[in-house]
Order: C-alpha cells, then structure tokens, then sequence
C-alpha cells in the first residue's frame, strides 16, 4: 500500500471523519436536489453532454454554475459570464482567509485540494465544530468526512440529470425543487445578525434591479450583500473598539500572544493583580 492510500485509509477510518459525514446528512437531501437541478438545466440550456460533465466535475460550484447558465443561453459576452461566476465565488475568498488559521501548516498539493473540495455548508459545519481558529489532529480527518459527503451529494445527482436530462420532462416542475433545495441550504448559512442582513440586502437588491438585461440584477445583489456585510463588520469593530474587555491576569503569569494582540487591538484592557507584603 502506499504512502497516499495509508494516509486516506487511516482518514477514512477516523472518528471525525464520520462524525463530519453525520453532520453534513442533514443538507445531504437539499445539496442533491440542487444537482440534479443544476445537471438538468445545463443540458436543456443547450450544453452538450461532455462538456456539462466537464463542467460539473471541474467548476463544482453549484451557484456559479447556475448563475452562468442563462447567460451562456443567451449569448452574454465572455466577459460578462466570468465577472458573474467570479462575483458569485467571492465568497470563497473568506471561506479560504478564516481557513488559513487551520490548514496554513499543511503541504500546498493538500492546501490546493482543500480549496476544490470547500464549500460553504462545509464551512458552517467545520466552524460550528472548530470555533477556536488553532490547528488540532481531527480537524483535517473532520474537513475531508464533510468534504467527501458533500461531493458525493453533489456530484451523483448532477452527472444523473446531465444523463436523464432528455428524459425528464418539463412539466415534473424540477426548477421550483432547485428553489427548494437552495432555500434549505440558504437558512443553513444563515447563523448570525451580519449573514441575515446580507441576504436581505442581496434579495431586495436583486428584486429592484431585476429589469437589467444579462441577469446583472445578480451582479448587483451581489455586490450590495458584500457592502452590507463589510459596513457590519466595520461597525462591530468599531463598537468593540469603544468598549474594550477587562482582562484580570494573574500576578505572577505571561499574557500569551493571542492576548497581547487582542490588547493592541483594543479589544481587551489587561488588569493585572497586585500583590502586597
């Protein structure tokens, strides 16, 4: 056996490997739906068979995909097609800046990996387990249980409907299922006050500037949910700059750095005890 298959064969057999695929079950159901919607649409748009197979094992990106389809429909400018599918997977740029704090110490091929396989139900889930951003054993076994679950869940019902695509009628309704399916996964994202107003931001955005031509409403929700969130991050710091935490360490003890970057931060104010004779 080799190097790789050992290192996949002790993965595979790590606890935390099937406590990610127990935890990713529950939008297992939603993320198929989504696929086989995605595959169905791709070969009705007018894609051939290869490449919508190419394109599902390659791009995999769900709303991407979903985002240039009509536009390659209709005929949009390449250039148009690549700002909406770059605009769309903005947020895997965060997705992979909170993820440095856990897999920066790991080999580049893994890194590049890492970032094919991350989606953003993965993300909540391995967040939801690891809120703590330090590198631990069981992350990495945990990071490919959900990774493995969610590819499977994407991946089968999306190269079915790419090949039953002809055979499935129109009629059976499949693009209300797709909204469905990407509603469930939308409340699965959505944990705090900052993602709730992005969304409602991004939705009235897209419903007001629905008129333009291209589908650009998209590019435009996308970029009012992306300054929504910026101005909430910006104003959260703000408010935790005017009130700083009070941090009691020990007489005798060392601040460790995280801390000390937190105090220069001003997000902490450090008392430390006094002792007398």
């Amino acid at each position: 056996m080799s190097a790789l298959a050992a290192r996949i064969s002790r993965t595979v057999r790590d606890p935390h490997f099937r406590l990610a695929a127990k935890d990713m079950a529950g939008t297992s159901l939603g993320i198929g739906a989504w696929g086989l919607v995605t595959g169905v649409a791709m070969v009705k748009s007018g894609m051939s068979v290869p490449l919508a197979l190419l394109m599902s094992l390659v791009v995999y990106a769900g709303s991407a995909q979903l985002a240039v389809i009509p536009l390659l429909t209709v005929g949009a400018p390449l250039w148009v097609i690549w700002l909406t599918a770059a605009c769309v997977n903005l947020r895997f740029v965060i997705f992979s800046s909170m993820w440095r704090s856990y897999f920066a110490h790991r080999p580049l091929r893994e890194r590049l990996a890492i970032g094919y396989f991350s989606g953003d139900v993965i993300y909540v889930s391995f967040m939801n387990r690891f809120p703590d951003p330090k590198p631990r054993p069981e992350q990495v076994p945990y990071f490919w249980g959900a990774a493995t679950t969610n590819w499977i869940a994407w991946q089968v019902p999306s190269i079915a409907g790419i090949l039953l695509a002809n055979a499935v009628p129109l009629s059976w309704g499949l693009g209300f299922a797709g909204v469905l399916a990407l509603l469930g996964v939308l409340l699965s994202l959505l944990f705090d006050r900052a993602t709730w107003l992005a969304t409602g931001v991004a939705a009235t955005a897209a419903v007001a500037a629905f008129a333009l031509p291209l589908k650009l409403n998209i590019l435009v929700a996308i970029a009012a949910a992306v300054a929504a969130g910026l101005l909430m991050e910006a104003m959260d710091r703000r408010r935790k700059g005017r009130h700083p935490e009070m941090l009691l360490v020990p007489a005798d003890s060392v601040m460790p750095p995280e801390e000390r970057q937190h105090m220069k931060d001003g997000d902490v104010v450090p008392l430390r005890e006094e002792r007398h004779p």
